[in-house]
């Protein structure tokens, strides 16, 4: 209470002392004394009730709300905490797992080679990735982020720079335009830009994982512009290096890529909420993937890739920390128009080359019902569709046979809190004629320190 009347006894006091030499001119010395006289009185009267207050208060809540009184420091308080805006936020995401699949050894996809990414998991207990997230501030004008993944391949542990680039701030190169640089996930469908554990399921459907391995993770360049529209409206384009699945090579050299897209999204009410999105991605490919038993398929020729995406929400109660159905769709057409060559992971070993101008596609729709803050359900069903190889590439592992892989998910996760998650999931994979794959999947993610916001 003090500090709001003190403050209007002191403005009282100048703005009578302001009027000062204009009496005194026309009242003259004894006017001012007797003018004086009371500013002391006021003065007196405000700062006695001011006390007065404050003692009742301390008496309220004790010694400590008086002020001036000391307070007691928890023992557990070694040091004291600054602030960090000059400092990067550091975090760390834990992400183990285990799984049991009824089909042993690699698990192959119909018409499709995978890259190392997009393979399923090892069987039995594993750490999956583990990210190490440094963000900050640069200035006033530029944002910066860089990501480390920890994982094992082949039985290896590698560290792998998964993303670092920097961000121009909003404003600084006019209103909704920012330019992005670096490495990193790249705007193209909804789920790329996300890290893999943010997902609403264990594993990455079949569509990102056959023909974008995981996930397209390049160097480059991306602009963007959100219109002043009434509703959300987003364009933008890319340059990349080209130096990852659908492109790149075992030579790790790019050959370049591009990309443009436009995203739209509104309100329908106070509860709805809907998102859609059209991206393309093109470039020239010479890349190698396994396929295998031991072979090897390299595709050497242009490559467009086109996802279109659409998400929907609804928060039954308003509140979306409380209750949330979210239903989520994404398909991709990937064209290609080259020469796929076959061969055996052996020196020597004779090759089948052919040319090829053929369409792949793919898709995956998905429903997650959060029914209470901590608990969520979800189903998700996810195809793939190869096309017919040509006769010289009948029976290798890009002829598909006829056969279109598809996988039904359900999950179950719980939510501690934003920091961790625990997820069990099950797996009905059919990715190839003859094989029925039961996949079960544990997994939980624990985030330690800062970790940015997702995006929508």
């Amino acid at each position: 209470m003090g500090s709001i009347f003190r403050p209007v006894v002191i403005l009282l006091s100048v703005i009578f002392a302001s009027q000062l030499p204009i009496i005194a001119k026309a009242d003259g010395h004894a006017e001012i004394e007797a003018l004086r006289d009371e500013i002391k009185s006021l003065r007196s009267v405000y700062e006695n009730r001011i006390s007065e207050l404050e003692s009742k208060i301390g008496k309220i809540q004790g010694p400590s709300a008086i002020s001036g009184a000391s307070v007691q420091t928890p023992a557990t308080a070694k040091r004291s905490v600054k602030g960090n805006a000059s400092n990067p936020s550091i975090g760390m995401v834990l992400n183990g797992r285990f799984n049991q699949y009824t089909v042993d050894g690699e698990a192959e996809v119909a018409g499709f080679a995978l890259g190392h990414e997009g393979e399923r998991k090892g069987a039995g207990f594993a750490v999956d990735h583990t990210e190490l997230n440094f963000s900050s501030n640069i200035d006033d004008k530029f944002y910066g982020s860089s990501t480390f993944a920890i994982a094992e391949h082949d039985g290896a542990t590698e560290v792998e720079l998964e993303e670092a680039y920097i961000q121009t701030l909003p404003g600084f190169m006019g209103d909704g335009v920012t330019l992005k640089m670096g490495r990193a996930f790249w705007t193209l469908g909804y789920l790329n830009e996300h890290h893999s554990h943010a997902d609403d399921f264990s594993d990455r459907p079949l569509p990102y994982r056959a023909i974008l391995d995981g996930g397209y993770n390049d160097d480059g360049v991306e602009i963007s512009y959100v219109l002043p529209t009434d509703f959300y409206t987003e364009i933008g384009m890319g340059l990349f290096r080209g130096n990852d699945i659908p492109f790149g090579g075992p030579d790790g050299k790019g050959h370049g890529s591009r990309s443009m897209f436009a995203r739209f999204g509104g309100d329908l009410g106070a509860n709805h909420s809907w998102r859609m999105g059209v991206y393309k991605l093109t470039g020239e490919s010479v890349s190698g993937r396994k396929a295998g038993h031991g072979n090897v398929v390299t595709f050497i020729g242009d490559t467009d890739v086109q996802i279109l995406d659409l998400r929907y929400t609804y928060a039954p109660t308003g509140n979306a920390r409380e209750k949330e159905i979210i239903v989520q769709h994404e398909t991709f057409w990937r064209e290609e128009n080259g020469t796929y060559e076959d061969t055996e992971d052996t020196p020597g070993a004779g090759a089948v080359a052919v040319n090829w101008d053929r369409d792949k596609v793919g898709s995956y729709t998905q429903l997650v019902y959060k029914f209470n803050p901590q608990w969520r359900v979800g189903l998700r069903y996810s195809e793939l569709i190869p096309p017919p190889a040509p006769a010289a590439l009948s029976g290798s592992h890009i002829d598909g046979g006829g056969f279109t892989p598809e996988m039904t998910s359900t999950m179950v996760d719980w939510t501690n809190s934003e920091f961790s998650r625990v997820r069990l999931q099950f797996n009905d994979a059919q990715l190839a004629a003859g094989q029925n794959d039961s996949q079960f999947l544990l997994q939980y993610i624990m985030s330690i320190g800062a970790h940015g916001a997702h995006k929508y």
